[in-house]
């Protein structure tokens, strides 16, 4: 009997910033080609979570393995190498105002990879279609897009390179339910096509259960459960059900200061 090596693992990865923890312990597994979406409140440690599997943070103890190779450790040009097999949709979209829309997709293609900028910039109009934005929009400037096409140049960016790994971070925050559900379609599309692996961070439950494959929620920096997305409307566990249905009452607790 074979066993497949999971495309990203983490095992008992911590991280604490002074005297506060954040990451206690965490244990995951993603797929080749799975789509996992971490659910969680605020400051329960998703973007740490995130920031530590792109090299952006260093975990204090524990591995992050990619393809079975412990990447945790890494730095200079194996650091790039590994980067380089990396698309990221930042929240907010995070775009250059002082570039046009087609140079913010071809970015790192010209910066991180040499592609010459006439090549990059077909490539750029070509991705920009695949998020339903035309040619027209390649010369105009961040500022002149809407929220909504902003993160559609945003996801163009993050696929222009065609990744083995796609990062999402908080994709529909500050859209509106339509465009945000516009977004998620246009996730699970990219995905699709290019076979890609995907962990999206959120809280956002309605965009967790259309791009998922699978689910886990994260509280006070540990995995508390995960499994198949179609299973996080009847969980199981009282503080997934508490988050999920967006109870006040509950297991979770949230701290309100009354003057």
């Amino acid at each position: 009997m074979t066993t497949t090596t999971p495309k990203i693992r983490l095992e008992g990865v911590t991280k604490a910033f002074g005297p506060k923890q954040v990451l206690c312990g965490i244990d995951l597994e993603i797929a080749a080609g799975e789509s996992l979406v971490v659910i969680g409140g605020s400051g329960t440690g998703k973007s740490v979570l995130l920031k530590s599997i792109l090299g952006l943070i260093r975990p204090d103890k524990g591995r992050i393995l990619i393809d079975g190779v412990e990447t945790s450790r890494l730095s200079g040009s194996d650091r790039v190498a590994l980067m380089n097999r990396f698309g990221m949709l930042f929240q907010g979209a995070a775009l250059f105002d002082s570039l046009p829309v087609w140079e913010n997709v071809a970015f790192g293609l010209i910066q991180g990879r040499g592609v010459a900028r006439k090549a990059a910039k077909d490539i750029a109009v070509s991705k920009l279609a695949q998020v339903g934005l035309g040619p027209d929009v390649a010369m105009l400037f961040p500022a002149e897009l809407s929220g909504g096409m902003q993160k559609r140049v945003g996801l163009a960016r993050a696929i222009a390179a065609e990744p083995e790994i796609i990062f999402f971070d908080e994709p529909t925050t500050g859209l509106d339910p339509i465009m945000a559900d516009v977004i998620n379609d246009l996730i699970v599309k990219c995905r699709r096509d290019l076979g890609a692996t995907t962990l999206s961070i959120t809280h956002d439950m309605a965009s967790a259960r259309k791009i998922a494959d699978r689910i886990a929620m994260i509280y006070e920096g540990r995995i508390i459960w995960a499994d198949r997305a179609e299973k996080v409307d009847d969980p199981g566990n009282p503080y997934v059900d508490q988050f999920v249905h967006g109870r006040a009452d509950g297991p979770i607790q949230m701290q309100v200061r009354v003057s």
